[in-house]
């Protein structure tokens, strides 16, 4: 099964079962059953096969959607928080990775954990402006260690 429900493939002037509405989001008959009981999801329950109505799906799958979060220039996604953060004392490490690329290496300024982020050499001047960048040598690829 997907990770993420395809809410694409709902139609909001149709009623499905929990077996349809499964099969189109692509998630277990559980996982809506749990959303129909913890309230989040409204359904037709009085009788069976318990009801839901295309409208109530697209409007459930709208409250649930993520937004996308974005980095600005001095921050990095942090994987442990799960949002962008700045640095720890806005120092960094970087090396370049290709003709036109650069990696970047810092601590995350709130839990203390590693984060990468790649970008482009043309921000390399404006990087370095905002932080304090080690310039490091690349390290090597496996298959050329010899």
């Amino acid at each position: 099964m997907p990770k993420r429900p395809n809410w694409r493939a709902v139609k909001i002037h149709r009623n499905y079962t929990m077996e349809e509405a499964a099969r189109a989001l692509g998630v277990a008959k559980g996982t809506l059953a749990r959303w129909i009981k913890s309230g989040d999801l409204p359904a037709l329950t009085d009788h069976r096969p318990f009801l839901i109505l295309g409208k109530d799906l697209q409007e459930f799958a709208a409250r649930r959607k993520k937004v996308k979060q974005s980095c600005n220039l001095a921050e990095c996604y942090c994987f442990t928080c799960r949002a962008p953060r700045e640095a720890a004392g806005k120092i960094a490490d970087y090396w370049q990775a290709s003709a036109k690329t650069g990696h970047l290496e810092a601590l995350c300024g709130t839990c203390n954990r590693l984060m990468h982020k790649r970008f482009s050499l043309a921000c390399l001047p404006e990087m370095r402006a905002v932080l304090d960048l080690t310039i490091r040598q690349a390290p090597r690829p496996i298959g050329k260690c010899r």
